[in-house]
């Protein structure tokens, strides 16, 4: 009854565009996944923009909480773990969809080279200016894993201060302060954030329970000794501690799902400590063209019983030419990864060049962009233990995008890209484990490859903004971990397709009163499989894949400096993340979310609070029958305060 009456809420609202004024402007998106900034309804590629503003208004603590409830990327926990989530982009599954999404922030890449998620727990929510989302395309640009496409993270530029503290139940607490300073010769920006809470389970046998800390500073620095030269540092240090809760069966989290599943068994314990910096120049050789080169570097450790050290290190050097016809750029990417267990080190470093460009026949037509780019890399992997022998692997793969974006009206235009991606294994996927959790070597496996058929529209009137895509991907060795015998084996599916349709749809009904809603229907299927113990899935779902996604939001201005904001997560029932078989009894449940966010402006100080999943559904992330991880199965709220200076 509640979610029919939210439901109606928001469908009424929908039905009432056509009463609203003809003079409400809707202002321009643009994107810059192609390193062009260029509006979003120009583009030739599938976008998804989360600005500042309405990240601000979604009354979301952390990054986890607004990307799983305000976008259309699946998140949930890793086993428990939130700062490091599963995701699922374009249909390609929790199990395995971080690898085949890039993550950036800043343009510093944060896929890693082994199977652990991108550590999205240490950034800052309060630090974002903006999340872009590319759907079905990136491979051009950011190479390996950008299969689903790529989230661009980027972080606030600002002059003043900002202050903002906010507490809440469960032990939660976010804080930050972001202070910057502009000058004729450089522009000054830092930033200091806190997260944590005391968890959402009962304590295990140490008296623990599932918490969560996280402490975030960062600063960057641009000096402009000339109008055409630019010197960019910048440098994050980031400290994460987090406990896991423990697995449940069906019963126990029927039951209860905040209990301790294994009341003898003490939370799994994890501190993830990251250290980034990056030093770049960017020179304007002409009004035209621009050269510019980047250092990235990485280390972060990793601890749980033992210690594991990782560096990685990038580089980037490109040029890149813009005018009212042509645009194009043109570089070299260097990526050295290293993980030291300890007992050895294992290496994934690449090398790659790529080229993308736009062209604007203007002669023609002023309506049409077409665009074409081209990648070639070559990724080679070393393992050399303490004791026994080295193991060497090379891989050279290539990626290609062609594209076109009409305008057929200043309100319509339409859109398609044909992408070819690759995914490069990581380096867990050589490894395995047998019965006894014996590490295997596991073979070099194949890597992944794709191709991805985009068809769109964009529709933007003065009160309404639609875009509307139609996608279909062809896989050949989609990679996976194969269970059937019991053990841990990483392989590939022979081949596999996906198919999908995602809306976004925007309303501005009067100046105080707008709405919001992003549709995915996604399939992801296999085609052809045998599996170790001589199972064929072939023609089975890609488990851990819902079929439906729907984000609905109601922003509602109630007085001249008062607002509030409805949201409704939901997606749908799928199979659990090892039921490649799709036959279990125990299905991965829907996911379904009620949240409310109210703010008040009263001069340079706003006053804001929150509540999370209202109707307290309780949700999970489940592995195979009778193991289960509670994620978001309770009701919280938050109260706080934000002053700019």
């Amino acid at each position: 009854m509640k979610k029919t009456i939210i439901a109606g809420a928001i469908s009424l609202l929908f039905t009432q565009t056509s009463f609203a004024a003809e003079n409400i402007a809707l202002d321009d998106i643009t994107v810059k996944a192609n390193r062009f900034e260029r509006k979003d309804t120009e583009t030739t590629y599938a976008s998804e923009i989360h600005t500042a503003k309405e990240i601000e208004a979604s009354g979301a603590a952390t990054l986890y909480d607004f990307l799983a409830q305000q976008s259309s990327v699946n998140l949930g926990s890793y086993f428990g773990n939130k700062a490091t989530p599963t995701m699922n982009l374009h249909g390609y599954g929790g199990d395995n969809g971080n690898q085949n999404v890039v993550i950036t922030l800043d343009g510093q890449r944060l896929n890693n080279i082994d199977s652990a998620p991108q550590l999205l727990g240490a950034i800052s929510l309060g630090n974002i200016e903006r999340i872009e989302i590319s759907k079905g395309s990136g491979s051009v640009i950011y190479g390996d894993g950008a299969t689903a496409g790529v989230i661009q993270i980027y972080t606030k530029n600002k002059t003043g201060v900002t202050v903002s503290t906010s507490f809440g139940d469960f032990g939660q607490q976010n804080h930050y302060i972001n202070a910057g300073l502009s000058e004729k010769y450089f522009d000054l920006y830092v930033s200091a954030a806190h997260d944590s809470n005391d968890g959402y389970s009962k304590t295990d046998n140490t008296g623990h329970k599932d918490e969560f800390t996280s402490d975030t500073q960062n600063v960057k620095l641009k000096i402009k000794p000339t109008d055409s030269l630019r010197l960019l540092v910048s440098g994050t240090n980031s400290r994460n501690d987090v406990r896991y809760p423990n697995e449940l069966t069906n019963a126990q989290f029927n039951s209860d799902p905040s209990q301790n599943g294994k009341p003898s068994t003490k939370y799994t314990s994890q501190s993830l400590d990251t250290a980034q910096w990056k030093v770049g120049v960017e020179y304007d050789i002409t009004s035209k063209i621009k050269i510019a080169a980047t250092h990235y570097r990485e280390d972060k450790a990793s601890t749980y019983s033992s210690k594991t050290d990782f560096v990685n290190k990038s580089d980037e050097l490109s040029i890149s030419y813009d005018d009212d016809i042509v645009s194009a750029i043109a570089g070299l990417q260097s990526f050295d990864g290293n993980r030291d267990g300890g007992f050895d080190v294992t290496s994934k470093d690449s090398r790659a060049w790529f080229l993308n460009t736009e062209y604007r026949p203007t002669w023609l037509t002023d309506a049409l962009t077409v665009s074409a780019g081209v990648r070639e890399e070559e990724v080679k992997y070393q393992y050399a233990p303490t004791a026994g022998t080295s193991l060497n692997d090379k891989e050279n793969l290539n990626a290609w995008d062609i594209g076109a974006n009409y305008r057929l009206s200043p309100k319509l235009s339409v859109f398609t890209n044909y992408n070819k991606a690759y995914l490069a294994p990581n380096i867990d996927s050589f490894f395995g484990f047998d019965t006894f959790f014996n590490t295997i070597f596991n073979g070099f496996i194949k890597p992944q490859q794709s191709k991805t058929l985009n068809i769109g529209l964009n529709h933007v009137a003065a009160n309404n903004r639609l875009k509307a895509t139609l996608f279909y991907a062809n896989l050949d060795n989609e990679i996976y971990l194969d269970k059937s015998l019991g053990n841990y084996t990483n392989t590939n599916l022979d081949e596999s397709h996906k198919y999908g349709l995602e809306l976004q749809d925007y309303f501005k009904i009067t100046d105080n009163l707008n709405a919001s809603v992003i549709y995915n229907y996604t399939r992801s299927i296999i085609d052809k499989e045998l599996r170790e113990d001589g199972s064929s899935i072939s023609g089975k779902d890609l488990p851990s894949a819902p079929k439906h996604t729907i984000v609905a939001n109601v922003n509602y201005k109630f007085l001249e400096h008062a607002s509030m904001n409805l949201n409704q997560t939901w997606r749908s029932s799928t199979y659990a993340s090892e039921d490649f078989l799709n036959n279990a009894s125990q299905r991965q449940g829907h996911y379904e979310s009620t949240n409310i966010a109210l703010n008040y402006q009263y001069k340079n100080m706003q006053f804001f609070t929150s509540v999370n999943n209202l109707f307290e559904h309780e949700n999970s992330v489940q592995v195979r029958n009778d193991v289960i991880y509670p994620i978001d199965f309770v009701r919280t709220f938050r109260v706080g305060m934000k002053a700019d200076f």
